[in-house]
């Protein structure tokens, strides 16, 4: 049997400190998200390897979802300077440990997700590990969060899209800053060429 949490904390040693992540905020954010929650049953095994993890398949013309390798998650919530008072719009948040882990750094986070199946498998994990501070949302990305939004200081939003290149997400940049706010989006888009996965 695994031991989860000594995976855990290889992964952040081994994987994300070695990536140049250093904020002492993000690493105990990952310490404390227990990855294997916002995985496949039959991928538990790999949550902490070193890779991104498809979190959906290719079947009936759907694109693949994937949950980005540790590092790379890590980095960008490193880059984003997220802060306590935060609300954070993360687009596309797959099964939610994306938000689970911003949920440990900002006020509040708002996960966007298009695939009914999967906002619903975010809701359950994020119940499940009490991260009261996290609303999934259904619905279309483009649509982004508006109800949620009447503040326009949704900061920052993390992965602009899990989207095709070329497509535009939510309100403009601009519409969001009117009120003195600030907006940092991260975007990384999983490649589609790899083969075998």
């Amino acid at each position: 049997m695994i031991d989860f949490a000594e995976a855990r904390q290889m992964m952040v040693e081994g994987q994300v400190h070695t990536y140049d992540v250093t904020d002492l905020r993000v690493l105990a954010a990952m310490l404390a998200v227990p990855r294997e929650y916002f995985v496949p049953e039959d991928k538990r095994a790999l949550a902490y390897a070193d890779r991104d993890l498809p979190v959906t398949n290719a079947l009936g013309g759907r694109t693949p979802r994937y949950l980005l390798k540790p590092a790379v998650l890590a980095r960008l919530i490193q880059g984003a300077e997220v802060v306590e008072t935060d609300r954070v719009l993360d687009v596309g948040c797959a099964t939610g440990y994306s938000s689970a882990v911003l949920g440990k750094l900002a006020g509040s986070v708002i996960a966007l997700e298009e695939d009914s199946h999967l906002a619903a498998i975010a809701r359950e994990q994020l119940a499940a590990i009490g991260a009261t501070n996290v609303t999934v949302i259904a619905g279309p990305l483009m649509a982004g969060a508006a109800a949620q939004a009447q503040g326009n200081d949704l900061s920052p939003g993390i992965r602009a899209c899990d989207r095709a290149p070329g497509v535009r997400c939510g309100r403009t940049p601009a519409a969001r800053l009117r009120q003195a706010g600030r907006i940092r989006v991260l975007a990384a888009l999983h490649n589609s060429s790899k083969s075998g996965q």
